[in-house]
């Protein structure tokens, strides 16, 4: 490196620093022009929070009426059903085959 060039070193190594901490500042993870993408990730992650905790409340009432002090006659046929795979005469049943589907072959390009 030439001697008229050392002073100079220092100078240049902090306008790099700047330039890449004020790129990061706009397009980083945190930037200022990620904004719309943190919100829409924020939004998804209250919606899955709603619905685990709509789900998990739920649950916790079908435990409640599940023993033996709460029994609940209902649930408590009604898991015995789903459990032992039988149906009252006046059910509606519905059979699902749970046999993964067949993949459909492309039709050939011309």
């Amino acid at each position: 490196m030439p001697e008229w060039m050392k002073p100079y070193v220092l100078s240049a190594l902090l306008v790099l620093s700047v330039l890449y901490l004020g790129v990061q500042a706009l397009t980083g993870q945190y930037g200022l022009l990620t904004g719309d993408e943190r919100a829409a990730a924020l939004a998804k992650r209250e919606a899955t929070y709603l619905r685990l905790t709509e789900e998990r409340q739920d649950l916790e009432l079908r435990v409640r009426y599940l023993q033996t002090d709460h029994l609940s006659r209902d649930l408590l046929e009604e898991r015995a059903r789903v459990l032992l795979g039988y149906a009252d005469p006046a059910d509606h049943v519905i059979r699902v085959s749970l046999a993964t589907p067949v993949a459909t072959q492309a039709a050939p390009s011309l």
